[in-house]
């Protein structure tokens, strides 16, 4: 079973990390909110609140198969400034870790030159931020080892693109048509 990493800052867009997390879960991946924070439970960015499996500080993340960064503001601008993160996703980087970025969080990979030489995509006005990277404009783009979304409208997609990649295209079809999309 896949193990995913979802990071959940404060101000993040919830819609673009629950969605991830439920289409994964369902297709059978074991998939943990991590706060980076100091406390399980973080605010989204239009007020709905939600407790996080595990704390940043208090998780291995050897087993990670995938890690995902939703955006909103100022969530993504706070994922951004946690160092802790930023080396995790360095680390996980140069083992070929899947990593995955929507809306804002896409600059998060690109201020720290993960995006080099690869396609992605991010919600307006962060494109600018995507170090090295062709911006396509895409609503979904997927490029190696990076997956990344435009926007709140995309986190359906974004979630069954990783869920292509981690549990196979046959059971997200499967997935996909019990969730009439």
């Amino acid at each position: 079973m896949p193990r995913v990493y979802v990071f959940i800052a404060e101000g993040f867009e919830e819609v673009e990390a629950l969605t991830p997390i439920d289409v994964l879960r369902r297709c059978g991946a074991d998939v943990v909110a991590v706060s980076i924070a100091t406390d399980l439970k973080v605010r989204g960015a239009h007020g709905v609140e939600v407790e996080c499996n595990q704390l940043l500080s208090q998780t291995d993340f050897d087993d990670a198969e995938a890690l995902i960064l939703p955006g909103g503001m100022p969530g993504a601008k706070n994922l951004s400034e946690s160092r802790a993160l930023c080396q995790l996703l360095k680390d996980h980087a140069e083992r070929g870790t899947l990593l995955c970025a929507i809306c804002a969080a896409p600059f998060v990979l690109g201020i720290n030159d993960l995006l080099k030489g690869k396609r992605a995509t991010c919600y307006p006005g962060f494109e600018t931020y995507l170090h090295n990277a062709t911006y396509t404009g895409a609503l979904v783009e997927s490029d190696g080892q990076i997956i990344t979304a435009k926007g709140p409208g995309a986190a359906a997609e974004f979630a069954f693109a990783i869920a292509d990649r981690l549990a196979g295209t046959d059971v997200s079809a499967q997935v996909r048509e019990q969730m009439f999309f």
